[in-house]
């Protein structure tokens, strides 16, 4: 009995009659009993503490009243102890793969929980309410910068301290930091579609965003300096009349530089379709009507060399006939010759008919006064020039027709006195 009492459960050999053995099998029922609550015990603190099976519990006593009662009431601590640990648990699970939905039961059967488990309790839901909170927020401003494109949105989520709050702070400066990025390049891409390229991104950034950045800042630059260079080849060639100019962009590729090959090959070819016509039209003012427009040309262009070269071919072609005529009439003798040019219509087709009428009113002049100079040298003096006359040649045919007069009268007058004397 002392050896139980210091905790001591080995059984008593039995041995004896009567009422001493009856007490020492009572005795080792009580050992048994003592020895199985102390073994169950151990085996589920071994089982909670290495291999936190919270499910164990204690087996049925052998004996009755009290012992049962004991072993019962250890296992009812054990599930009020456990039951709050694994609601947390749950929840603890359900957060970790991304629920937050769930929520620790604060009250076990019909009776709340109390001191630190109802505070576990409170603490792990409180923990899930943030997180949902804080989930809820950095969700609406990803949905609203990264899907919606509406800029500008932060996080607000009250009474986070620790690391939530940090999170919180740095998900708000990212979305900040965003904002005023995009809307830098924004509003410097608005400004180039403009037609302003005078802005460049300024606001700073790190990473693929300042590749942007400078990405932006490099093409306005280039497309600052194409319109500039065009601008001037532009003005050179339209406004101040000077050709060979050639637009100079460095470091372009792609279809600005396709842009720039195609100006300076407008430039190029404008510098030698003007410059081949400015040639033939010089030529054509010195007295040259050899040459003619051969640059390549296409559209109004093309027109314009047709034109010019068509009044080259007129030009030359009245000129020979004019040349031809006037050697005709003026060197040769040859009259009644006329300018033939085909085609020729306006100022051109009056000069060929004003040169044609001259040849022909020179030519009944002079036919006119041949006619009647043969006439006199034949001693018929009945003839006059009638044949319409002014200026010199009015003059020469009075002259002429005077001098028939006064060579008829001097005629008759011998005629007279020859009659009178001889007859």
């Amino acid at each position: 009995m002392t050896a139980a009492r210091d905790g001591d459960f080995t059984k008593v050999p039995e041995s004896g009659h009567g009422m001493v053995a009856e007490l020492t099998a009572v005795f080792n029922q009580i050992m048994d009993r003592s020895v199985h609550f102390t073994s169950e015990t151990r085996r589920v603190r071994r089982e909670l503490v290495r291999h936190g099976r919270l499910d164990e519990r204690l087996s049925a006593s052998p004996g009755q009243g009290l012992w049962t009662s004991r072993v019962n009431d250890v296992n009812q601590l054990l599930d009020a102890l456990v039951a709050p640990a694994a609601n947390a648990t749950r929840v603890l699970d359900a957060v970790a793969g991304g629920d937050l939905t769930q929520r620790v039961d604060l009250h076990d059967g019909t009776r709340q929980l109390r001191g630190d488990l109802r505070r576990l309790g409170r603490a792990v839901n409180k923990m899930v309410d943030q997180l949902s909170l804080f989930t809820g927020e950095v969700t609406r401003v990803a949905r609203e910068v990264g899907t919606e494109g509406r800029l500008g949105g932060r996080a607000k989520v009250q009474g986070l301290s620790g690391s939530w709050r940090d999170v919180t702070e740095a998900v708000n400066t990212m979305a900040s930091r965003l904002t005023a990025q995009v809307r830098d390049i924004a509003a410097v891409t608005t400004a180039v579609a403009r037609g302003d390229l005078t802005r460049t991104v300024t606001v700073e950034a790190t990473g693929e965003l300042l590749e942007l950045k400078l990405t932006v800042n490099t093409m306005v630059d280039q497309l600052s300096a194409f319109a500039d260079e065009v601008t001037r080849v532009a003005r050179e060639v339209g406004t101040e009349g000077q050709l060979g100019g050639r637009a100079q962009v460095r470091g372009v590729s792609g279809v600005w530089k396709d842009l720039t090959d195609n100006v300076n090959f407008m430039a190029s070819n404008l510098t030698s379709q003007v410059r081949n016509i400015a040639q033939v039209t010089t030529a054509v003012a010195n007295g040259d009507l050899s040459q003619k427009i051969t640059v390549a040309a296409q559209g109004e262009i093309l027109e314009l060399k047709s034109t010019i070269n068509t009044m080259v071919d007129q030009l030359s072609a009245f000129a020979d006939e004019v040349t031809r005529v006037a050697r005709e009439v003026g060197t040769e003798g040859n009259l009644g010759g006329r300018a033939q040019v085909r085609g020729v219509s306006g100022v051109w087709k009056d000069l060929t008919d004003n040169v044609n009428f001259m040849a022909d009113n020179l030519t009944s002049q002079v036919r006119n006064i041949a006619l009647v100079s043969t006439a006199v040298a034949q001693g018929d003096l009945g003839k006059k020039i009638t044949v319409e006359a002014k200026g010199e040649i009015l003059e020469l045919k009075s002259t002429i027709n005077t001098m028939v007069d006064q060579l008829s009268a001097f005629a008759d007058e011998v005629t007279r006195v020859a009659r009178e004397v001889g007859t």
